[in-house]
């Protein structure tokens, strides 16, 4: 098996708990630039909080690409440009900003490079994913909106009790029009329905020219079920959850063990 892409997922997999890129895993990372594998860096975060990383990692350049907000924008690494986008409008903002205020949790929707929340008191775990992600944060009533905004993504945010108590009244049917994904106890993601990390990967492999049996995929959490499904050798961080343990091909080691590292080292 010759390995010509390698998608890797941010937090809890490429970065470990002090949000940073160990040696040991920069190291592999340019061996496998140097025999001619793509790296795609593929996160939750929008571009703002993935570009550092990028340049961290000299994968800044022309034909180079990343994944943003689960899979909704394909970007060129170097300055962000959109290959490819799904997002949605500014009535899916409507819907969930109304249901989030009825089920009792607060919510913030990305659109684009900027977070906006109409909660007069805006959640600390909002505040937290701007301060990480290096995202402008804005708060904006409803009634002021730009009613033509479109959004990469919508986030329900809140403690962890709170949050799993109010996912049990979402109704079906908004399972049916979008893909609702728990990328964190704090966090239920709200994307288009046919985004995820699996279909963006593919798009980035298919403009790329590299077919499924060349590329690997390495993650940790349930936002990387779908790539890890998709990919020729699926990877498991030694810290994954179980449901992402269970489908993958190899378990590696933790974040905090040069996971990422030791799985390019094996199967390159």
């Amino acid at each position: 098996m010759s390995i010509k892409l390698i998608a890797i997922d941010l937090d809890g997999t490429l970065l470990n708990e002090n949000h940073q890129i160990t040696p040991s895993v920069k190291q592999a990372i340019h061996r496998a630039k140097k025999q001619g594998v793509h790296i795609v860096l593929a996160s939750g975060r929008p571009f703002t909080g993935i570009q550092r990383y990028l340049q961290e990692l000299a994968l800044d350049e022309t034909n180079s690409y990343c994944i943003s907000n689960n899979g909704s924008v394909v970007h060129q690494a170097y300055g962000g440009e959109h290959l490819l986008e799904n997002l949605l409008d500014f009535e899916d903002y409507l819907f969930f900003e109304s249901l989030s205020r009825e089920i009792g949790v607060h919510l913030h929707a990305l659109e684009f490079n900027k977070i906006y929340t109409a909660n007069r008191d805006i959640s600390p775990y909002t505040v937290r994913e701007a301060f990480l992600t290096d995202t402008p944060l804005i708060y904006c009533p409803v009634n002021e909106m730009d009613r033509g905004m479109h959004f990469t993504k919508l986030m329900m945010i809140d403690q962890p009790n709170i949050l799993s108590d109010a996912i049990n009244f979402i109704p079906a049917e908004a399972y049916k029009h979008y893909t609702l994904i728990q990328s964190s106890p704090y966090f239920l993601e709200i994307l288009s329905k046919e985004v995820n990390k699996g279909t963006a990967v593919k798009a980035v492999a298919d403009y790329l020219g590299i077919t499924r049996d060349k590329i690997m995929c390495i993650g940790d959490h349930n936002n990387d079920l779908t790539m890890i499904e998709f990919a020729a050798v699926g990877v498991a961080m030694g810290n994954a959850e179980q449901g992402v343990k269970d489908i993958a091909q190899f378990i590696t080691t933790t974040n905090e063990q040069d996971g990422v590292a030791i799985a390019i080292n094996k199967f390159l």
